[in-house]
């Protein structure tokens, strides 16, 4: 990488250790990452209005003479005001700044100025408020006359500074080594990596501005398409050990189950089993709302793996869900008298035995146990397998080829790689997986068990929350538990919606001061996390408001109650999820959603989830809403962060997976492109 690439940004021209750090909240600690800081948004303020036509409301931009310019201070509230009057060809008017008065010194009557920004009235004439202004001179305007960038901004930093950052450090987009193939670039008719990256920030045309953001989202598409080929390449290339299907033992299991299984779960059973019998490793997604089954399975092969004399891995984003699968596993397997072990950084067990890890570790290298169950600290640690077949990842399909790589040399054998069953409780619609991950077989249960009992669904008006909130103390009292669910983590007064430590301290204090309350959410450590949700479960608390951190998982039968403040903020697909942390247990759920909003948009597509059947018609109804950057959390796990690409630009995604196959076709190990390979790299699939 160009050294000039990787100079801090507080060696940038006026940045100081304040901005610096301001910045690298933003990301951006270099060169490179201002470069790549893609603008939100862009605002037209090319268009040249005469002065004479400007309307109330509108925003505008005018070329003017400064005439008078003059600072006073308000009568009523001690502002400083600057005042101008500007004029050009066609008549004049009256500009106004707020608390700038070093306007004065910068602007002298008889220089020529672009003014951009909003006209309105004050009580007798048409005046521009606070607008953006530069000199008219030699060099290219920045903020006015243009098409101007647009960049989310965290507080105390200004679109001002940060586009004159990013102006002062253009020059260095020379360094950037196109990466694309050559043929790749013509035969889709994208444009050069440099001037994309020139046109994305300030841009000359509208044109170019498409052209721009098409060669950048497809950059994003593109890679992460080839990284899907690559691996679908490499695993058609692999060989796994076939798991012959045990099928008197198997109906002996679905027979000792205390439930009929779904048409779906036998479906889906029957896929994976299928896949397990061949000898290229299966890479199958299985979709299943929350408690459709997914885990009973996943058991199912488990089983035959077992049975095989072969092991099974099964790893969970966190302590608690995994001892959760830990315990389900373990009813279901030791019937048939295999040993299922749990290994986590807290808890190390074996059958119902408290265990060592050195003691655990010793049993699965020498095969003693058919299935460990673990966080995904079980591909980081000194753990080896005497005989791995069986890979299970819950909630986070996108795991990659490198992890994969990694259990397959703690297997036992080196010849074969371990099968690979995804599990998710995230509704994707099919057209999206396919796009997304062609790489992936997909099977999906839709079916709910016939005992769940149907959550209820409410929407709470302002005028009702009273009244809900009396509803949620009986519940409580009646020996059930609550979930409150906040978008934020701190007040915004900008956003106006509510937090989890503010509704912490006011329902705590004025609400439900008569309950246990606690607070979780993503800024608190691992361990932390863990406790309270650990002191939930075991009904320590009876209230817990919490961000979206509970969407995955987590099973607390006594949670009866699901709140949901600012439901209008989340995806539906997202709504469902929280939804699905209560009615978990024997007693009838409630899930109530609060909103603010009255627009009638909003109201319509929150009622979908009152009639909605399932997770997966609400995410195709999301997409026709939202889009999915919206439908699921930021932090939901299985889907790429992309910077600039959607997951709906599903042409471009088209055009991504058939340049990256044409590649591969050509090059399958990337040689003649080192760049590209080099590029590669960065990209992760998880």
């Amino acid at each position: 990488m160009d050294s000039k690439l990787t100079v801090s940004v507080s060696q940038v021209g006026r940045v100081g250790k304040t901005t610096a750090t301001r910045l690298k909240k933003l990301g951006i600690e270099t060169v490179r990452d201002l470069i790549f800081y893609y603008p939100s948004r862009w605002q037209d303020l090319s268009q040249i209005s005469q002065i004479a036509k400007i309307q109330p409301g509108e925003t505008i931009t005018v070329r003017a003479r400064i005439n008078l310019i003059n600072n006073r201070r308000s009568r009523l509230k001690k502002k400083i005001l600057t005042e101008a009057l500007v004029s050009d060809n066609s008549g004049s008017i009256r500009v106004i700044w707020f608390n700038q008065s070093f306007i004065t010194k910068v602007l002298e009557p008889g220089t020529e100025v672009y003014l951009s920004g909003k006209a309105d009235y004050d009580r007798y004439d048409l005046q521009l408020i606070n607008p953006v202004y530069e000199k008219v001179g030699s060099a290219d305007t920045v903020h006015t006359a243009r098409i101007i960038p647009i960049y989310s901004l965290t507080s105390n930093l200004t679109q001002k500074q940060l586009r004159f950052l990013i102006k002062s450090v253009l020059p260095q987009i020379k360094s950037i080594e196109e990466f694309l193939p050559v043929d790749v670039i013509k035969r889709y008719g994208l444009l050069g990596i440099q001037e994309s990256l020139a046109q994305i920030h300030f841009p000359e045309n509208k044109n170019l501005l498409h052209q721009a953001i098409t060669r950048l989202k497809f950059d994003e598409l593109f890679l992460f398409q080839l990284q899907i080929a690559k691996s679908r390449l490499e695993l058609d290339r692999a060989a796994a050990e076939p798991i012959p299907f045990n099928e008197t033992a198997t109906k002996n299991f679905v027979a000792e189950l205390p439930f009929v299984l779904t048409a779906d779960q036998k479906k889906a059973a029957w896929q994976i089993i299928g896949d397990l019998e061949k000898s290229r490793p299966m890479n199958r997604l299985l979709e299943g709302d929350v408690g459709s089954g997914k885990t009973i399975v996943a058991a199912m092969a488990m089983l035959n793996v077992a049975l095989s004399g072969k092991q099974t891995v099964v790893m969970a984003p966190t302590e608690i869900l995994a001892s959760q699968h830990y315990q389900t596993i373990k009813l279901l397997l030791e019937p048939f008298n295999f040993r299922v072990g749990l290994l986590t950084r807290s808890h190390q067990y074996l059958g119902n035995e408290k265990s060592n890890k050195k003691e655990l570790l010793n049993k699965l290298k020498t095969g003693q146990i058919a299935v460990i169950v673990g966080t995904h600290t079980l591909i980081q640690e000194a753990v080896d397998f005497s005989d791995l077949a069986l890979a299970v990842i819950d909630e986070q399909h996108r795991f990659g080829v490198d992890q994969r790589r990694i259990l397959t040399e703690k297997s036992g054998h080196k010849k074969t790689v371990p099968h690979l069953l995804s599990m998710t409780a995230t509704p994707i619609p099919r057209s999206l997986a396919l796009s997304l991950y062609g790489d992936l077989d997909i099977s999906i249960i839709r079916e709910l068990p016939k005992e769940r009992k149907q959550v209820i669904t409410k929407l709470i008006s302002p005028a009702d929350r009273a009244g809900a909130y009396d509803f949620i103390s009986q519940q409580i009292k009646t020996g059930r538990q609550v979930f409150i669910i906040c978008p934020l983590i701190d007040p915004s007064d900008k956003l106006g919606v509510k937090s989890v430590t503010s509704e912490f301290v006011r329902l705590s204090q004025e609400v439900f001061s008569d309950f246990t309350i606690s607070m979780l959410h993503g800024k608190m450590k691992g361990e932390e996390k863990e406790k309270i949700m650990g002191d939930f479960l075991a009904q320590k608390t009876q209230i817990l408001v919490s961000t979206s951190v509970i969407e995955v998982g987590v099973d607390v039968p006594n949670a009866a109650v699901m709140i949901i403040e600012g439901a209008q903020r989340f995806g539906l697909a997202q709504l469902h999820q929280f939804r699905g942390r209560v009615g978990r247990g024997q007693h009838q759920s409630y899930c109530l959603l609060f909103s603010e909003n009255n627009n009638p948009t909003t109201s319509q597509r929150l009622q979908a989830l009152l009639t909605a059947k399932d997770g997966f018609e609400l995410a195709e109804l999301d997409l026709k809403f939202r889009g999915p950057g919206e439908i699921y959390g930021r932090m939901q796990s299985g889907f790429p962060e992309f910077k600039i690409a959607k997951l709906t630009d599903q042409a471009l995604i088209g055009l991504a997976k058939q340049a990256a196959r044409e590649v591969l076709q050509q090059d399958l190990n990337l040689d003649d492109s080192i760049s590209l390979k080099n590029k590669l790299k960065k990209v992760h699939l998880e």
